[in-house]
């Protein structure tokens, strides 16, 4: 299964998946009407910078998701290897944001519900990869994400090497 996997060393904390994420969340899933719906689309992707880097965070999905235990009311579930969400059962009591161990669920407390990646089933790519102009985000399964990572890897080697020759 395809996972969004995050290389923050390529993340420039632009937060342009920020912004496509609550416009792929509004009800125009445009950019210009979405700023003046009611209520206000909401993203479900944080960039956090800290010490000059930045991590975008966002719901891992996880195989045994605390959330899904934490919630009284049987909002969450896990579906095809997805944390999924139902908004008409969530009575906003915040447990499953409380203990996520990534901090991933979006308490909107005016509405009394949360809200977390959905990983965005009506698209290909969920939007927040699609935005990111540095790839930092990247959709991919497990075993390429890992291959490609080796391969970087391989790749700084070669240069150091080459610049300890010369």
């Amino acid at each position: 299964m395809k996972e969004v996997f995050v290389d923050f060393e390529r993340c420039l904390g632009c937060k342009n998946c920020e912004i496509y994420c609550a416009v792929e969340h509004s009800k125009s899933k445009d950019l210009f009407s979405a700023v003046f719906e009611e209520p206000k689309p909401v993203k479900r992707i944080n960039v956090v910078s800290v010490d000059g880097i930045n991590f975008p965070i966002r719901c891992r999905h996880c195989e045994e998701p605390i959330c899904v235990e934490a919630c009284p009311s049987g909002a969450l579930r896990v579906e095809n290897g997805i944390v999924k969400h139902d908004v008409s059962r969530c009575i906003g009591c915040w447990m499953c944001a409380v203990v996520c161990p990534f901090a991933a669920i979006v308490a909107v407390p005016d509405r009394k519900i949360v809200l977390k990646c959905d990983r965005c089933p009506d698209l290909d790519v969920p939007a927040c990869v699609k935005a990111c102009p540095t790839n930092a985000l990247i959709f991919c399964e497990l075993d390429e994400a890992m291959r490609e990572k080796r391969r970087r890897f391989v790749s700084i080697i070669s240069t150091l090497k080459r610049e300890v020759v010369v």
